[in-house]
């Protein structure tokens, strides 16, 4: 590995990649990224309007072909992926070969309570679902993307973890 130090966020949408990679950002000050968001900016368009315009499967190109232009910048940072990211075009190989992979492991019921209405406005795939029906959702995510997720270098169980908890698993997995 080089010097540069890449932290890549995986797990279920809601599980707190962005607001857990933006604390990680501010504590190892390294850049914050957002796959997403990347995809957006380089192609100029918003991720809805990409799928409805290309479909699933231009989506996940581009998704692939962009996640490998940010791990091969020599740069540090902390990227969170979107859920699906590490489950297509071999990503998660990709992202073990090239960063320390954390697997952000929440109980499904706090990520449903995430969810709630508030949230799911900015969550294509959760609109117009009742509670039950995200949980569900949510299973049904996990049921389909727990191999890939599982293969993350670092897993991080719970509700709550810090930052300074992440920390100390770096450094055991840098030392390792």
């Amino acid at each position: 590995m080089s010097k540069d130090l890449k932290v890549v966020l995986v797990g279920l949408p809601g599980s707190g990649k962005s607001t857990f990679g933006r604390q990680l950002s501010l504590e190892l000050k390294f850049p914050y990224l957002d796959l997403d968001h990347q995809i957006e900016e380089k192609y100029q368009m918003k991720i809805p309007e990409i799928f409805s315009q290309h479909g699933e499967g231009k989506f996940r190109e581009w998704e692939t072909e962009t996640l490998a232009e940010l791990l091969q910048r020599e740069a540090s940072f902390i990227l969170a992926t979107g859920g699906g990211a590490p489950c297509f075009n071999d990503n998660m190989d990709l992202i073990n070969e090239s960063s320390i992979s954390v697997y952000l492991d929440v109980p499904l019921d706090s990520i449903s309570d995430r969810l709630r209405a508030s949230k799911v406005q900015n969550r294509p795939m959760f609109q117009g679902l009742d509670q039950g029906e995200i949980t569900l959702k949510l299973k049904s995510l996990l049921a389909q993307r727990d191999f890939f997720y599982s293969q993350a270098k670092i897993k991080l169980s719970g509700e709550d973890f810090s930052a300074e908890l992440l920390m100390y698993e770096l450094i055991n997995q840098l030392k390792s």
